[in-house]
């Protein structure tokens, strides 16, 4: 079957990139001179940590400054700020011949909590990790200069941080120390976050692949290449993968040796991480749709059409799918009957990951709200400011 691919990958690519993202400037115009991040929310005893989105200021020309880029500390139940930690320092050059006298850290990947240090990821190409208590900077990485940037998110395991980076590579650090353990490269940027299981790394890169790397040496146990980049993470369930790229299909892979299963195609790409419910994948897509697949053969169960596109990464809440659309409405999809309510509506831009703990949701926005809702009820607990 030949397949109709509208656009090539590279004219997606600039789609993404001026018009999704948001993560660079284009040229000295006074549209956006630097980046404005704002990261998921990330939870642990009682406190959640996340990035703010940078604000810009208005006006022509090159000298667009932003707010200095942070992390901050929040109180879970009400929402009251405990600290925050200026994150400052040089970016890489972006290539569109604006200097900027000082740059502040935008983060897009959430934060990652590992028993006393939290670890965020600069677009700057820093990795900072700084103790959770009192946001006390333990170590920083590369310890001098800078990688390029890195948009995606971390995951830890065996004692490692693992993530990918815009420079095609991805890395392997000491979660302590920060000390560099190994380090593997794919042909192009790396905008997704790693996903782990077991002692495999499973990452997606710009070069149209999706390689499994021991996660204890960073070898290449096998790689799978579809038609279109990928800048998704992989979701693990079952022993097996799945992904959506640029090309307009979503697959499944067999974890073992990277065989494809099946593929299904959209209308548009794939951005957003999937949630899997007994044998059933549910997925967003730029097609502003909610595929409903069954996991095991992917002929689409049914599909719910949320009039906006969906980027923001899913959470499950017992048997219930809760997802929400970049327009700011929150949905919840009833797993036994697959019928679709609204949950939520906050009229504010989402793109950042749900994040759920103790039957909270936490939802932050390009507006800089982060909201509090009942998992259960979609009742709104508190909304605070966070910039």
């Amino acid at each position: 079957m030949v397949r109709n691919r509208a656009l090539s990958v590279g004219k997606i690519g600039l789609v993404l990139i001026l018009l999704l993202v948001g993560l660079t400037a284009v040229g000295c115009l006074g549209i956006k001179t630097a980046p404005e991040g704002g990261s998921g929310a990330t939870i642990a005893d009682g406190t959640i940590f996340l990035s703010p989105v940078l604000e810009q200021a208005g006006g022509f020309g090159c000298s667009t400054p932003a707010v200095e880029g942070k992390l901050v500390a929040v109180n879970a139940e009400n929402g009251v700020q405990r600290w925050e930690i200026p994150l400052g320092g040089s970016a890489p050059a972006s290539g569109f011949g604006c200097a900027q006298a000082a740059t502040p850290v935008a983060v897009y990947g959430s934060p990652v909590v590992v028993g006393e240090l939290v670890y965020v990821a600069g677009y700057n190409g820093k990795i900072y990790a700084l103790n959770a208590d009192s946001g006390a900077l333990r170590w920083v990485y590369p310890r001098e200069g800078n990688l390029q940037p890195i948009v995606g998110g971390m995951v830890v395991a065996l004692d490692r941080l693992y993530f990918g980076c815009s420079d095609g590579k991805v890395y392997a650090l000491d979660a302590a120390t920060g000390d560099m353990q190994w380090e593997f490269a794919t042909e192009d940027k790396i905008w997704s976050t790693p996903a782990v299981d077991g002692g495999t790394l499973y990452v997606s890169s710009f070069d149209k692949k999706l390689y499994a790397i021991s996660a204890v040496d960073g070898i290449q146990q096998w790689q799978f290449e579809s038609e279109g980049a990928m800048a998704s993470t992989p979701l693990v369930y079952n022993n097996m993968v799945y992904i959506g790229t640029i090309d307009r299909y979503f697959y499944a892979i067999r974890a073992s040796d990277g065989t494809k299963q099946w593929e299904f195609q959209a209308e548009k790409w794939f951005w957003t991480r999937a949630v899997a419910f007994e044998n059933t994948i549910y997925v967003g897509c730029f097609d502003n749709k909610v595929y409903a697949l069954n996991a095991l053969s992917g002929e689409k169960i049914t599909e719910f059409d949320l009039e906006s596109p969906i980027r923001s990464w899913p959470v499950l809440v017992e048997d219930r799918v809760i997802i929400a659309t970049e327009a700011g409405k929150v949905y919840a999809i009833d797993t036994a009957n697959n019928q679709i309510g609204l949950f939520a509506d906050l009229a504010e831009t989402i793109y950042a990951p749900l994040s759920l703990s103790e039957g909270v949701i936490y939802i932050y926005t390009q507006e800089q709200n982060l909201h509090a809702l009942n998992a259960a009820s979609g009742v709104r607990l508190w909304t605070q400011i966070v910039k």
